[in-house]
């Protein structure tokens, strides 16, 4: 298809896909001519993650070029590439090691983690945006009075573990690597707001279930 196709097929204006094709966010098209250049459904599949992050996930462009840098290198290993492209995405600022709160947070995570078995994760704490923001929340709850623990958190790990299976699952039916990585980097800007939003109809729900609308 020509850009103008594109523009029509994906709702997206010329003009901000030629600014997606200067800022590297969309590969250039197959060129025909000094002009013209053809585009494919390799291209609108890669629009639609563009504009899905941008408009939905708030991520700013240059953090979507990195995000998309690690989808597209082929020379990592499934779960590096993965790694990669989520931890590209805006995380929690590295909390306080001085703060007595947060130490106490990193115990409970730690404790959490080995209670699970979660060996990999274990690994990567040093590292891992995931585990400074369990830690910075936890931190966060403590600070407040609520003691919130590893026993406490079990529970909830283990629904998250379940949502986790369910998430690699969907993305193995993907055809192509690249897409496969795209899909989990779409699950981390779309499917963690619409798990979020079940959990608040879930607490509507059981909220209205045992009080009533009173």
């Amino acid at each position: 298809m020509r850009l103008a196709e594109l523009s029509e097929h994906s709702g997206v204006s010329t003009a901000t896909i030629k600014y997606y094709l200067r800022e590297g966010l969309l590969p250039p098209g197959r060129q025909i001519n000094a002009t013209t250049a053809e585009y494919d459904e390799e291209h609108l599949r890669r629009l639609r993650l563009v504009r899905a992050m941008i408009q939905v996930g708030r991520i700013p462009v240059a953090t979507v070029r990195e995000v998309l840098e690690h989808v597209d290198d082929d020379s990592l290993g499934r779960t590096i590439r993965l790694g990669a492209a989520l931890w590209a995405l805006p995380q929690v600022p590295e909390p306080d090691a001085e703060d007595e709160h947060v130490r106490a947070a990193q115990q409970e995570a730690d404790d959490l983690l080995r209670t699970l078995g979660w060996a990999n994760a274990r690994l990567l704490t040093t590292i891992s945006p995931a585990y400074r923001s369990l830690v910075v929340s936890v931190a966060a709850l403590r600070r407040l009075g609520y003691d919130w623990d590893a026993e406490l958190l079990v529970s909830y790990a283990e629904l998250m573990h379940r949502a986790a299976v369910l998430d690699l699952d969907f993305v193995e039916t993907r055809e192509s690597e690249a897409e496969r990585i795209e899909t989990a980097v779409l699950g981390a800007v779309l499917v963690e707001p619409m798990l979020q939003a079940l959990h608040r109809l879930a607490q509507e729900e059981e909220s209205a279930r045992r009080y009533g609308f009173e």
